[in-house]
C-alpha cells in the first residue's frame, strides 16, 4: 500500500509538472542532408514545388531559370521573398526549386510554402516567426469541381419561361 501511495504522489507531481524528472519537450533538431541542404515540398492549388535551400548569396532558381525570368510579375517575386523577410534571412540562402502543375500564381504560392518549410527545417528557431505569419500552413483552397446539371460548379443554366 505504501508503494501505491508513493507512485500516486509521483503521478500527481508529474501531472502538476513540479517533479524534476519530468522533461520538457525536446528542442527540434535541424534536418539537413549530406550537402548541407534542407528539402521541403510546398503545395498551393494544383501546383507542387520541391524546394532545396542551402547557405549562400540569395540566388533563387526555379525550374532551372532565374526567379526574375520564371516569375516575371513583381507581385510573384515579392511572394517568394516573404519567408525570408519575416525570418530576417534575406540574402543568406540559395534556393533551388522545381515546380509542376497549376498556373504561375499557384506555383509562386507553392514555392513560398516549400521555402518556409525548408527554412524551418534548416533552422528550427525560425519556426515561430514563420508560423505566426501563416507560411507553414498549406492553403487548402482549390477549384471546386463542376456538378452535373450545372453550367459550372454552381452556376445554373439560363432559365427560360417559354
Amino acid at each position: 500500500m505504501a508503494e501505491e501511495v508513493t507512485s500516486l504522489e509521483e503521478l500527481n507531481q508529474a501531472v502538476s509538472g513540479s517533479s524534476a524528472e519530468v522533461e520538457s519537450e525536446a528542442p527540434r533538431e535541424p534536418v539537413r542532408d549530406e550537402l548541407g541542404r534542407s528539402y521541403a515540398t510546398g503545395k498551393r492549388k494544383d501546383a507542387v514545388a520541391r524546394v532545396w535551400i542551402k547557405p549562400g548569396s540569395g540566388k533563387v532558381t526555379v525550374n532551372g531559370k532565374d526567379v526574375n525570368a520564371y516569375f516575371a510579375r513583381p507581385v510573384l517575386q515579392m511572394i517568394l521573398k516573404q519567408p525570408f523577410t519575416v525570418s530576417n534571412t534575406e540574402g543568406q540562402f540559395d534556393v533551388m526549386a522545381t515546380v509542376k502543375g497549376g498556373g504561375l500564381s499557384g506555383q509562386a504560392g507553392a514555392v513560398k510554402h516549400g521555402v518556409s518549410k525548408a527554412l524551418q527545417l534548416y533552422d528550427p528557431s525560425l519556426r515561430g516567426a514563420l508560423k505566426a505569419a501563416g507560411f507553414l500552413t498549406r492553403d487548402s483552397r482549390v477549384v471546386e469541381r463542376k456538378k452535373y446539371g450545372r453550367a459550372k460548379a454552381r452556376r445554373s443554366f439560363q432559365f427560360s419561361k417559354r
